[in-house]
């Protein structure tokens, strides 16, 4: 299962989740249910999202076999 820190890494910014959305160019709705784990991001979107925090996509996201 891919876990996140999209929670961690927003509040560290200072950013809501339709801030984060917009930069990312998703909806905040998109952000919401990343941040539940109930919906796993396509890897480009990944890697926007880790882009957008300046960090390492290993940083926000981490896989674990369940």
């Amino acid at each position: 299962m891919l876990h996140n820190k999209i929670v961690v890494c927003r509040a560290e910014k200072g950013w809501t989740q339709e801030e984060l959305a917009k930069r990312v160019g998703v909806s905040r709705q998109t952000i919401a249910t990343l941040e539940k784990n109930k919906y796993n991001p396509s890897l480009i979107l990944a890697f926007k999202i880790a882009n957008v925090f300046e960090k390492p996509i290993t940083d926000v996201f981490d896989y674990k076999e369940e």
